[in-house]
């Protein structure tokens, strides 16, 4: 598999971990105290790390380190808005799509600008 995939699904997998660290204590261990919430997080972050730490080292042999901050906070967006919406059920907002189309924006600069 190409670096560039390898680093996408590398990527994706670690924000989903990364997405549920940060903000799935807030369903599940909302009761409980905070100590316990924070060593559930880092004991889920320790799997995106694992993840994000090759993913950046093989991107870096394709992407420079502006083009992989981007993409990750693409994938960030595109794994977020789902959780928000159908794990949390958080309502969905016009607002999520007016940040993509900013990322979007993002991206043509950091990947097709030449400047």
């Amino acid at each position: 598999m190409s670096p560039a995939l390898t680093t996408v699904g590398l990527l994706l997998l670690s924000n989903v971990f990364m997405t549920f660290a940060w903000y799935g204590h807030l369903k599940h261990l909302k009761a409980s105290a905070l100590w316990l919430a924070i060593l559930v997080s880092w004991g889920i972050a320790l799997f995106e790390y694992m993840l994000m730490v090759p993913a950046n080292r093989i991107g870096s042999q394709v992407f420079s380190l502006a083009q992989l901050k981007i993409l990750q906070e693409v994938i960030t967006l595109s794994v977020f808005i789902p959780f928000a919406v159908l794990y949390m059920k958080e309502p969905f907002k016009l607002n999520y799509l007016y940040a993509g189309c900013c990322l979007l924006g993002a991206v043509y600069f950091m990947f097709w600008h030449k400047g």
